[in-house]
């Protein structure tokens, strides 16, 4: 397979559009976060965003509520972003939407979607896998001639209990191309 590097410096499989329809039901290994859910960068996230929600900054309201100190929805992919340096290299983009065999070497994200199934406790540790679910046909937008590839990704705590799900949509595309 041929990859290229785009606008990010990532590198994208490029193919044909029935190469990708081939890849459609492919899953991306299981990934798992670097840092459990934690109440400094929820305290952290909570001062930044100015919100107070006792269920984020006071423990005896939170367990009597929740259980526990909650992590707030707007914080949720976020445990999962890795480390993007560290001593001796950077580590792998592990998008599978990069991986989807495609001509065009930019991406841009159109539309994303969480469903939550429960909220977020301080302490879990979190997994995720993403699945490609459909890429159309080849679209004309504005920004040039190519295909939606839409992504579902599954959200796990450490139990393997599903926690939330990503819907994901990315136009990959040749910029200028009409």
């Amino acid at each position: 397979m041929e990859y290229a590097a785009d606008r990010t410096g990532l590198r994208v499989a490029r193919g044909t559009y029935e190469q990708a329809k081939a890849m459609i039901g492919a899953r991306s290994d299981v990934h798992f976060a670097e840092v459990a859910v934690n109440w400094p960068m929820i305290k952290y996230y909570c001062a930044l965003t100015e919100d107070g929600n006792p269920s984020y900054w006071d423990e005896d309201f939170a367990r009597t509520t929740w259980g526990d100190i909650i992590s707030p929805p707007g914080l949720a992919m976020t445990w999962m972003i890795p480390i993007q340096w560290r001593p001796g290299g950077v580590r792998p983009v592990t998008m599978l939407a990069t991986r989807v065999p495609l001509p065009g070497e930019t991406l841009i994200n159109v539309s994303t979607e969480t469903e939550f199934f429960r909220p977020l406790r301080l302490g879990e540790q979190l997994n995720a896998v993403d699945e490609l679910v459909s890429v159309s046909e080849e679209k004309k937008t504005r920004l040039g001639r190519g295909h939606f590839v839409t992504t579902v990704t599954t959200f796990r705590n450490q139990c393997g209990d599903v926690v939330m799900t990503n819907t994901n949509v990315m136009l990959r595309f040749s910029a200028g191309a009409s």
